[in-house]
């Protein structure tokens, strides 16, 4: 067993026991990046939907695309697309290189304080703090589609009629969030872009050149 098993198999071991600490609202996620777009192995606890064999979100593709540079991020609010408030944390996994294979996620349902903060922020005259939501799924597809149309807005047109120069700009905007990091994502962003997954090889790599 390679050092990346063995870590994963004695964290799966702390998962019940740190939802339970935490209770109902909290949920534990433990991924393994290596296994692409269902990186989900072990899962307690139930805020954001997923199951064992689901999908990162995009906060897991930033933690792949720093590679070597992750580091913890803690405490982050994020908001689901059921509408639920999560405080979050995601933690990288390391191997004995030093290569990070996997994550340990903490996700908090804070729905309840945050209405709560609305009503008082509301009272004192306070605009209420704008939120941003992330694509929490078992289906990688959602997250990708979910990641390109965030990008299709910024752009202001379809991303199916975009031009070759602004589809290179594009996909090196993917390419640093961390899509074509995991396994098996390329044919998906080619299917939603409209084009064959050669033509999104031959212009990946010219982003990256």
């Amino acid at each position: 067993m390679d050092t990346a098993d063995a870590i994963l198999d004695a964290v799966k071991d702390l998962i019940p026991g740190l939802a339970a600490t935490f209770g109902r609202s909290c949920e534990v996620v433990l991924h393994d990046y290596r296994l692409g777009t269902r990186s989900v192995v072990a899962v307690a606890g139930e805020v954001t939907g997923r199951h064992v064999g689901g999908a990162m979100s995009e906060i897991g593709l930033r933690m792949l695309a720093r590679g070597e540079d992750a580091s913890p991020e803690l405490n982050y609010v994020t908001r689901t697309e059921a509408g639920r408030t999560v405080k979050s944390s995601t933690l990288p996994l390391r191997d004995a290189d030093g290569n990070v294979f996997g994550a340990l996620c903490v996700n908090l349902d804070v729905t309840a304080l945050r209405q709560a903060g609305d009503l008082l922020s509301d009272l004192a005259g306070l605009a209420p703090a704008n939120i941003p939501p992330t694509t929490f799924a078992d289906n990688f597809d959602e997250v990708v589609d979910a990641v390109v149309r965030a990008e299709e807005l910024a752009l202001a047109k379809p991303v199916d009629s975009l031009s070759r120069r602004e589809r290179l700009r594009l996909l090196k905007t993917l390419d640093e969030r961390g899509v074509f990091a995991v396994r098996g994502a390329a044919p998906r962003v080619a299917a939603r872009l409209g084009i064959s997954r050669a033509s999104l090889y031959t212009d990946l790599a010219e982003c990256r050149r």
